[in-house]
């Protein structure tokens, strides 16, 4: 089984969600007082998307803006000009679960998503809402490697030699 190491950054303004986010993901939790992110935090998860493991390495940022919506494009502008070129952006619309305090309406965040080819998920950290479905979305959207393991370059086989028991995972 190939297992591909895929790396996330989460990008927003204080107090969106971002490390909410994170830990509904990887440790299916929510904690309402949880302490603002300070520099970076650092996660991993790994799920099983069709004959692939994705180990997802998630840095959490901290948010320092207040304007999510406008910052967003901005973010957006920065990771097309200086990120890789098959990047996979994603955009959640986190705290769908305060309609009533909602900023952008879902058909505006989903227009601008389409005009940059990213994905749009409306979530809720606190309910879990479409959580492990951005993450499903982000692997669907991963380069498919060729026959060699390569394509993309950022997988390698889990292969079991004959006579070893142990799986070797590195070079």
């Amino acid at each position: 089984m190939t297992l591909r190491e895929l790396k996330v950054c989460l990008l927003g303004d204080t107090g969106v969600g971002k490390s909410s986010i994170v830990w509904r993901f990887v440790e299916d939790n929510f904690d309402p007082n949880i302490n603002p992110t300070i520099g970076a935090s650092f996660m991993t998860k790994t799920v099983q998307y069709q004959n692939e493991l994705h180990k997802f390495l998630i840095w959490d940022t901290a948010g320092q803006e207040r304007d999510s919506f406008q910052t967003l494009k901005n973010w957006v502008k920065e990771l097309r000009q200086h990120g890789p070129p098959n990047i996979v952006v994603a955009i959640a619309g986190n705290k769908c679960d305060l309609s009533d305090a909602r900023e952008v309406s879902e058909k505006d965040a989903k227009d601008y998503a389409d005009s940059i080819h990213a994905i749009f998920v409306e979530t809720s950290a606190k309910n879990a809402i479409n959580i492990n479905e951005v993450f499903i979305e982000i692997s669907q959207r991963i380069p498919v490697l060729d026959a060699g393991g390569g394509a993309a370059g950022n997988g390698f086989k889990l292969r079991r030699r004959p006579s070893e028991t142990r799986t070797r995972t590195c070079c």
